[in-house]
């Protein structure tokens, strides 16, 4: 109680509608941000060109103008909060898909993610959703695919985020652990045994490159993408929602970690207490100790799709929703 009423007293509308306002075949995208300004071009660019005609950010705290460029777009809204990330995520996000998302497709986005899935560039955000709905699904899983440059990551640092995107062509996945999707090594089972899974099932991706590189444990999973419905619980980790009816197959996040100066992001996280699994300091302590240090190995995929992801294993691919897109039956 003492967490919601002091949450209650910090929020503040600042800008756009006050309640919902996407239509009910619209997409909601959900993010939040903090000094996002550096992000912000690509990321309405790539998620309109998706089909999202409804932004809204819940704001920690921007000093960058971030709040000035999210208000030169049309169909925008903006919360702010000042209290701690750390504490508070979670509730920025529920808060958030409630009051504009109910009952509506919600898409949680990060400032460095770049959604995509099987027919983006055709069917789009409507092609997909009108898939799940018509196979009462109510949520997209989908991996975390951590993008790079082929040279040091320090050599990155002065790129704009358009032209880091352009360049960080390669990805690794040669050191991903893969768990099931109940399973109590997952650390996540009280939320994911709330969710009915398809056929087949599901997986948890963990490690990958950061773990190869920076001995992080970083989970590669999320619900980037749910119908936020009864008896759903939006956002209640970072990473998931719960109550959902899990869909056939995963999308994909291309994530865009080390784009920008991502050293000093992580020691401005740390100085905070912005995250508490210690990812950022283990980041952080290599990056520092091995200035030179890159990404790349004869392992990388060098611009890597989603049919070659699906083929090795890393996504579930869906027979009925490849028939879909192709005009078949599901």
């Amino acid at each position: 109680m003492a967490h919601a009423a002091r949450f209650r007293a910090s929020l503040r509308h600042l800008y756009g509608p006050a309640r919902r306002f996407a239509a009910a075949d619209q997409v909601v995208l959900i993010a939040l941000v903090r000094n996002g300004a550096f992000y912000l071009d690509v990321f309405f660019e790539h998620y309109r060109r998706l089909g999202v005609s409804a932004f809204v950010f819940f704001d920690n705290g921007s000093t960058d103008g971030t709040l000035n460029r999210i208000r030169q777009e049309p169909d925008t809204a903006v919360l702010r909060s000042p209290l701690p990330w750390l504490e508070y995520e979670n509730t920025f996000r529920a808060y958030a898909a409630n009051r504009y998302g109910r009952d509506r497709w919600c898409l949680f986005a990060d400032m460095d993610e770049l959604f995509e899935f099987e027919g983006s560039r055709t069917a789009g955000l409507a092609g997909l959703t009108r898939y799940l709905t018509r196979k009462n699904y109510t949520a997209l899983q989908a991996q975390m695919l951590e993008m790079f440059p082929k040279g040091p990551l320090a050599a990155a640092c002065g790129l704009s985020y358009a032209e880091a995107v352009d360049a960080f062509r390669y990805a690794d996945i040669s050191a991903v652990r893969a768990v099931d999707y109940g399973s109590k090594d997952t650390r996540l089972a009280y939320y994911l045994r709330q969710n009915r899974l398809p056929p087949g099932g599901a997986r948890m991706l963990y490690g990958g490159v950061r773990g190869k590189v920076f001995g992080e444990n970083c989970c590669l999973s999320k619900h980037p993408l749910i119908f936020n419905g009864p008896g759903v619980q939006a956002a209640v980790h970072p990473h998931l929602s719960a109550g959902l009816r899990l869909a056939d197959m995963d999308g994909l996040i291309r994530h865009y970690k080390f784009a920008g100066d991502s050293l000093a992001r992580d020691l401005q996280s740390q100085a905070e207490a912005r995250s508490e699994h210690g990812e950022d300091r283990l980041r952080s302590g290599v990056l520092q100790a091995r200035p030179e240090v890159s990404l790349w190995s004869d392992a990388a995929l060098q611009n890597a799709g989603i049919e070659t992801l699906q083929q090795r294993g890393f996504l579930r691919r869906s027979a009925d929703y490849s028939a879909f897109l192709a005009g078949g039956s599901t």
